[in-house]
Protein backbone atom coordinates (compact mmCIF):
# COMPACT_ATOMS: atom_id res chain seq x y z
CA UNK A 1 0.00 0.00 0.00
CA UNK A 2 1.32 3.43 -0.93
CA UNK A 3 2.26 5.44 2.16
CA UNK A 4 4.57 8.14 0.83
CA UNK A 5 4.88 10.46 -2.17
CA UNK A 6 8.23 12.14 -2.71
CA UNK A 7 9.45 14.71 -5.19
CA UNK A 8 12.42 16.04 -7.06
CA UNK A 9 12.80 19.80 -6.49
CA UNK A 10 14.02 21.68 -9.60
CA UNK A 11 11.60 21.68 -12.52
CA UNK A 12 9.21 19.54 -10.48
CA UNK A 13 8.20 21.75 -7.55
CA UNK A 14 10.26 24.86 -8.35
CA UNK A 15 11.40 26.37 -11.63
CA UNK A 16 13.79 29.13 -12.63
CA UNK A 17 12.82 31.07 -15.73
CA UNK A 18 15.66 32.47 -17.85
CA UNK A 19 14.92 35.92 -16.43
CA UNK A 20 15.07 34.70 -12.82
CA UNK A 21 18.29 32.83 -13.53
CA UNK A 22 19.88 35.96 -14.99
CA UNK A 23 18.83 38.03 -11.98
CA UNK A 24 20.19 35.45 -9.53
CA UNK A 25 23.49 35.26 -11.41
CA UNK A 26 23.86 39.04 -11.59
CA UNK A 27 23.18 39.29 -7.87
CA UNK A 28 25.81 36.63 -7.09
CA UNK A 29 28.44 38.24 -9.27
CA UNK A 30 27.86 41.79 -8.01
CA UNK A 31 27.91 40.74 -4.37
CA UNK A 32 31.00 38.57 -4.81
CA UNK A 33 32.82 41.50 -6.41
CA UNK A 34 31.84 43.72 -3.47
CA UNK A 35 33.10 41.21 -0.88
CA UNK A 36 36.42 40.81 -2.69
CA UNK A 37 36.92 44.59 -2.93
CA UNK A 38 36.09 45.09 0.75
CA UNK A 39 38.73 42.53 1.72
CA UNK A 40 41.46 43.87 -0.53
CA UNK A 41 41.20 41.26 -3.30
CA UNK A 42 39.74 43.46 -6.04
CA UNK A 43 39.07 41.73 -9.36
CA UNK A 44 37.53 42.92 -12.59
CA UNK A 45 33.92 41.99 -13.25
CA UNK A 46 35.06 40.05 -16.32
CA UNK A 47 37.51 37.89 -14.33
CA UNK A 48 34.88 37.18 -11.68
CA UNK A 49 32.36 36.09 -14.29
CA UNK A 50 34.93 33.91 -16.02
CA UNK A 51 35.86 32.24 -12.72
CA UNK A 52 32.17 31.74 -11.95
CA UNK A 53 31.70 29.81 -15.20
CA UNK A 54 34.97 27.91 -14.77
CA UNK A 55 33.73 26.83 -11.33
CA UNK A 56 30.61 25.23 -12.82
CA UNK A 57 32.58 23.19 -15.34
CA UNK A 58 35.12 22.17 -12.70
CA UNK A 59 32.39 20.91 -10.36
CA UNK A 60 30.75 19.09 -13.24
CA UNK A 61 34.02 17.42 -14.16
CA UNK A 62 35.20 16.55 -10.65
CA UNK A 63 31.93 15.78 -8.87
CA UNK A 64 28.53 16.05 -10.53
CA UNK A 65 29.36 13.89 -13.56
CA UNK A 66 30.27 11.15 -11.05
CA UNK A 67 27.06 11.63 -9.02
CA UNK A 68 29.11 13.15 -6.19
CA UNK A 69 28.53 16.48 -4.47
CA UNK A 70 30.39 18.85 -2.19
CA UNK A 71 29.75 21.43 0.49
CA UNK A 72 29.14 24.98 -0.69
CA UNK A 73 32.39 26.09 0.96
CA UNK A 74 34.36 23.80 -1.38
CA UNK A 75 32.72 25.52 -4.35
CA UNK A 76 33.93 28.85 -2.95
CA UNK A 77 37.46 27.48 -2.66
CA UNK A 78 37.38 26.30 -6.28
CA UNK A 79 36.05 29.71 -7.32
CA UNK A 80 38.98 31.47 -5.64
CA UNK A 81 41.40 29.06 -7.29
CA UNK A 82 39.87 29.96 -10.66
CA UNK A 83 40.79 33.58 -9.82
CA UNK A 84 44.36 32.46 -9.06
CA UNK A 85 43.77 33.27 -5.40
CA UNK A 86 44.82 30.96 -2.59
CA UNK A 87 41.84 30.16 -0.32
CA UNK A 88 44.31 29.73 2.57
CA UNK A 89 45.02 33.48 2.45
CA UNK A 90 41.36 34.24 3.26
CA UNK A 91 40.28 34.36 6.89
CA UNK A 92 37.11 32.59 8.02
CA UNK A 93 34.88 35.73 8.02
CA UNK A 94 35.88 36.43 4.39
CA UNK A 95 35.18 32.88 3.26
CA UNK A 96 31.87 32.93 5.13
CA UNK A 97 30.91 36.23 3.48
CA UNK A 98 31.65 34.83 0.01
CA UNK A 99 29.67 31.69 0.74
CA UNK A 100 26.72 33.70 2.00
CA UNK A 101 26.38 35.89 -1.09
CA UNK A 102 26.95 32.88 -3.36
CA UNK A 103 24.44 30.62 -1.63
CA UNK A 104 21.67 33.09 -0.88
CA UNK A 105 20.95 34.53 -4.33
CA UNK A 106 17.95 32.22 -4.73
CA UNK A 107 16.57 33.47 -1.41
CA UNK A 108 16.69 37.09 -2.51
CA UNK A 109 15.50 36.33 -6.05
CA UNK A 110 13.05 33.53 -5.40
CA UNK A 111 12.36 30.87 -8.03
CA UNK A 112 8.80 30.27 -9.21
CA UNK A 113 6.56 27.57 -7.81
CA UNK A 114 5.45 25.05 -10.45
CA UNK A 115 1.69 25.48 -11.00
CA UNK A 116 -0.26 23.31 -8.60
CA UNK A 117 2.68 22.37 -6.36
CA UNK A 118 1.34 23.98 -3.18
CA UNK A 119 -2.11 22.45 -3.59
CA UNK A 120 -0.82 18.99 -4.50
CA UNK A 121 1.56 18.77 -1.53
CA UNK A 122 -1.08 20.00 0.91
CA UNK A 123 -3.77 17.64 -0.41
CA UNK A 124 -1.52 14.57 -0.37
CA UNK A 125 -0.40 15.32 3.18
CA UNK A 126 -4.00 15.86 4.28
CA UNK A 127 -4.80 12.43 2.83
CA UNK A 128 -2.22 10.91 5.16
CA UNK A 129 0.76 10.45 2.84
CA UNK A 130 4.26 11.11 4.11
CA UNK A 131 5.83 13.72 1.82
CA UNK A 132 9.52 13.67 0.93
CA UNK A 133 11.94 15.62 -1.25
CA UNK A 134 15.37 14.98 -2.77
CA UNK A 135 17.31 17.71 -4.54
CA UNK A 136 20.55 17.67 -6.49
CA UNK A 137 21.52 21.13 -5.37
CA UNK A 138 23.96 22.72 -7.85
CA UNK A 139 24.89 26.27 -6.80
CA UNK A 140 22.24 26.63 -4.06
CA UNK A 141 22.96 24.49 -0.97
CA UNK A 142 20.42 22.75 1.20
CA UNK A 143 20.32 25.34 3.97
CA UNK A 144 19.39 28.05 1.44
CA UNK A 145 16.84 25.82 -0.29
CA UNK A 146 15.09 25.15 3.03
CA UNK A 147 14.67 28.91 3.41
CA UNK A 148 13.44 29.20 -0.19
CA UNK A 149 10.85 26.46 0.37
CA UNK A 150 9.73 28.08 3.59
CA UNK A 151 9.28 31.50 1.98
CA UNK A 152 7.31 29.97 -0.89
CA UNK A 153 4.97 28.13 1.48
CA UNK A 154 6.05 24.59 0.54
CA UNK A 155 8.19 23.58 3.51
CA UNK A 156 5.30 23.01 5.92
CA UNK A 157 3.90 20.24 3.69
CA UNK A 158 7.18 18.29 3.44
CA UNK A 159 8.08 15.74 6.13
CA UNK A 160 11.67 14.99 5.07
CA UNK A 161 14.20 16.71 2.79
CA UNK A 162 17.53 15.38 1.52
CA UNK A 163 20.01 17.62 -0.32
CA UNK A 164 22.93 16.28 -2.33
CA UNK A 165 25.50 18.80 -1.07
CA UNK A 166 24.81 17.65 2.49
CA UNK A 167 24.55 13.96 1.69
CA UNK A 168 27.65 13.82 -0.52
CA UNK A 169 26.15 12.05 -3.54
CA UNK A 170 23.48 12.93 -6.09
CA UNK A 171 20.50 11.12 -7.54
CA UNK A 172 20.33 8.47 -8.95
CA UNK A 173 22.73 6.97 -6.37
CA UNK A 174 20.84 4.55 -4.09
CA UNK A 175 22.16 5.98 -0.82
CA UNK A 176 20.41 9.34 -1.25
CA UNK A 177 17.08 7.56 -1.78
CA UNK A 178 17.84 5.32 1.19
CA UNK A 179 18.39 8.35 3.41
CA UNK A 180 14.97 9.69 2.42
CA UNK A 181 13.32 6.30 2.89
CA UNK A 182 14.73 6.04 6.40
CA UNK A 183 13.63 9.57 7.28
CA UNK A 184 10.08 8.81 6.10
CA UNK A 185 10.07 5.42 7.89
CA UNK A 186 8.52 3.53 4.97
CA UNK A 187 9.54 0.67 2.67
CA UNK A 188 10.51 1.24 -0.95
CA UNK A 189 7.41 -0.55 -2.23
CA UNK A 190 5.32 1.92 -0.20
CA UNK A 191 6.94 4.94 -1.92
CA UNK A 192 6.18 6.92 -5.06
CA UNK A 193 8.78 9.30 -6.50
CA UNK A 194 7.91 12.12 -8.91
CA UNK A 195 10.50 13.93 -11.02
CA UNK A 196 11.21 15.55 -14.38
CA UNK A 197 14.38 13.60 -15.23
CA UNK A 198 13.95 10.07 -16.58
CA UNK A 199 17.42 8.94 -15.53
CA UNK A 200 18.09 10.48 -12.12
CA UNK A 201 14.49 10.50 -10.90
CA UNK A 202 12.59 7.67 -12.60
CA UNK A 203 15.43 5.19 -13.07
CA UNK A 204 16.91 6.04 -9.67
CA UNK A 205 13.60 5.30 -7.95
CA UNK A 206 12.56 2.27 -10.00
CA UNK A 207 15.74 0.30 -9.46
CA UNK A 208 15.03 0.38 -5.72
CA UNK A 209 11.46 -0.84 -6.12
CA UNK A 210 9.66 2.50 -5.89
CA UNK A 211 6.77 3.58 -8.08
CA UNK A 212 8.15 6.30 -10.36
CA UNK A 213 6.18 9.05 -12.09
CA UNK A 214 7.70 11.19 -14.83
CA UNK A 215 6.65 14.84 -14.71
CA UNK A 216 6.93 16.20 -18.26
CA UNK A 217 5.45 19.72 -18.30
CA UNK A 218 4.81 21.66 -21.52
CA UNK A 219 7.44 24.25 -20.59
CA UNK A 220 10.51 23.96 -18.37
CA UNK A 221 12.91 26.45 -16.86
CA UNK A 222 16.70 26.56 -16.72
CA UNK A 223 17.34 24.17 -13.80
CA UNK A 224 17.72 21.08 -15.98
CA UNK A 225 20.42 18.46 -15.51
CA UNK A 226 22.99 18.16 -18.32
CA UNK A 227 22.17 15.37 -20.81
CA UNK A 228 23.70 12.00 -20.02
CA UNK A 229 24.06 9.07 -22.41
CA UNK A 230 22.88 6.30 -20.07
CA UNK A 231 21.86 3.85 -22.79
CA UNK A 232 18.80 2.76 -20.84
CA UNK A 233 15.22 2.29 -22.00
CA UNK A 234 13.46 3.93 -19.07
CA UNK A 235 9.69 3.50 -18.88
CA UNK A 236 7.99 5.29 -15.96
CA UNK A 237 4.97 3.80 -14.23
CA UNK A 238 3.08 6.91 -15.33
CA UNK A 239 3.69 10.27 -17.01
CA UNK A 240 1.92 13.50 -16.10
CA UNK A 241 1.98 16.85 -17.87
CA UNK A 242 0.44 18.89 -15.06
CA UNK A 243 1.41 18.33 -11.43
CA UNK A 244 -2.25 18.49 -10.42
CA UNK A 245 -2.84 15.20 -12.27
CA UNK A 246 -0.93 13.50 -9.49
CA UNK A 247 -3.74 13.64 -6.91
CA UNK A 248 -6.08 11.50 -9.01
CA UNK A 249 -3.20 9.25 -10.13
CA UNK A 250 -2.29 8.48 -6.51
Amino acid sequence: MLKSVSFDLWETLLTDTPELSRRQERLRLDRIERVLVERGFAQTAERIEQAYRTLWHRCLELYWSRDEDIACRVQIEHFLEALDLDPATFDEPSLAALEEVYANAAIDVLPSVVPGANEVLAELRDRGFRIGLISNTGRTPGYALREVLDRLGLASSIDAMVFSNEHGVCKPQPSIFETLRGALDVNYDEMMFVGDNLYVDVHGAQRLGMTAVHFDPPTRGTAIAPPFDHGLDIIPHATIRDLRELTSLV
